[in-house]
């Protein structure tokens, strides 16, 4: 899944408007590669464009995204040894849908604890 996120993140670099899904698709796909022992948690400050952003991402990316995370979650449930790793990509599917607007914490972050409204 991660490779997705890199391949999604070159192509919207290629297409200069669309750099910020880019560099949000980056943001996740480091974030599918470890996503132990961080959290996401939403950004005070973003405001409309996050919004309307991310209208745009779910329109084009995020449903299939969302829907990979879903199909690998269940798939690494079968077996024991991959519960975490389902888990994890369970933990996946809302940033896969909305990124723009978030941000990955550490848990021992303060902001992990105590997310903007």
């Amino acid at each position: 899944m991660a490779l997705g996120y890199v391949v999604a993140g070159i192509i919207c670099c290629v297409l200069i408007v669309t750099i910020p899904f880019g560099i949000a698709s980056f943001r996740v796909a480091a974030y599918a590669l470890w996503p132990f022992g961080k959290r996401v948690v939403r950004r005070g400050d973003a405001g409309t464009g996050s919004a309307i952003g991310n209208v745009i991402w779910l329109v084009f990316a995020g449903w299939w995204l969302a829907l990979g995370h879903l199909f690998t979650g269940l798939a690494l449930c079968v077996t024991i040894v991959g519960i975490p790793f389902g888990i994890a990509n369970f933990k996946l599917i809302p940033v896969s849908l909305l990124p723009l607007g978030r941000m990955i914490v550490s848990t021992d972050d303060p902001r992990a604890l105590y997310p903007a409204e």
